[in-house]
């Protein structure tokens, strides 16, 4: 190992992580550093090498030729050294670390969670609540539970939902409904972060092109839903954000229509990590406890 104590470890890491990733800012987001320091390590390494690895353009980072055949190696070596970490670690398999949306956790799981443990006695489950798309493999993850259109790198996606969105509203709202066009004169209560949007239902109903009247604006879907629960408005809904919602009669569908996104619900997985037993357990509970969900709703 006498050419590798030649170069910063550390240095080849910002190598490693720029040329998989593509960029600088992707680069310093994985490793929690800046994109100067970023840049700086590559600069560095490269004099150490003696070798140019990337041609900077307005699309990034693009390997050199001497790069395109060195990265693969690099990345495979650091890949060698994290599942050598890893298997150090001896992870306790009876302790469940779950990543999944704040919003997730509050509006289903955590109404469910005592029939997990009913269910499972002997497995804790770790909840790191996050909207952030975490480094499974460095963030000791174990499984993953995401929206969108399930092709996130690093990971492996198996599709749990396809997402339906659909109107909510409080049962007193609801008596004023009598066909789709009513929702014209009600407010709507809106997520501005979400990717969601209104015209996907009323183009389902046609109605496209037609405007709701926008009362309150949320940056969380969470508080949107109790915003419709208050009576503050209608807003769209998905089965996992109004399940409890729904069941509980605390919200209703003023009409049965379902819209389709496009994006579902994933199981996330680390891609180099075997499946144990406990990941196995709960992604089959999951998806119990959803097949019961769209049961006691009507969505079969």
């Amino acid at each position: 190992m006498k050419d590798l104590s030649s170069i910063h470890l550390n240095g080849l890491r910002a190598v490693e992580v720029a040329g998989r990733l593509g960029s600088l800012q992707a680069a310093a987001s994985e490793l929690g550093v800046t994109i100067g320091a970023v840049s700086q390590q590559i600069i560095k390494t490269e004099k150490q090498l003696g070798r140019v690895l990337f041609e900077r353009s307005p699309r990034g980072l693009v390997a050199t030729p001497f790069g395109e055949s060195f990265l693969p190696r690099l990345t495979g070596g650091f890949d060698t050294l994290d599942q050598a970490v890893a298997s150090a670690k001896r992870r306790d398999e009876t302790i469940l670390t779950i990543s999944v949306a704040p919003v997730f956790a509050a509006r289903w799981l955590v109404h469910r969670l005592d029939r997990f443990t009913e269910k499972h006695p002997d497995i804790r489950l770790r909840i790191d609540a996050t909207t952030a798309l975490v480094n499974l493999e460095h963030a000791g993850v174990d499984i993953g539970i995401r929206v969108g259109s399930g092709d996130w790198p690093g990971v492996k996606a198996e599709l749990l939902l396809a997402q339906e969105i659909f109107p909510v509203c409080s049962p007193a709202i609801a008596e004023k409904l009598k066909q789709p066009a009513d929702l014209l004169n009600i407010p709507a209560v809106i997520d501005g972060h979400s990717t969601v949007i209104w015209e996907m239902w009323l183009r389902e109903v046609g109605l496209s092109g037609k405007q709701m009247v926008t009362r309150h604006v949320f940056n969380d879907a969470s508080l949107c839903l109790d915003a419709a629960i208050a009576g503050q408005g209608v807003m769209l809904g998905w089965q996992t954000l109004a399940a409890y919602s729904l069941i509980e009669k605390r919200l209703v569908m003023p009409f049965p229509i379902r819209a389709t996104t496009g994006f579902g619900h994933y199981f996330v997985t680390p891609p180099t990590r075997r499946e144990t037993k406990t990941v196995t357990a709960f992604k089959q509970w999951v998806r119990d406890e959803i097949a019961e969900s769209m049961r006691r709703l009507g969505f079969e």
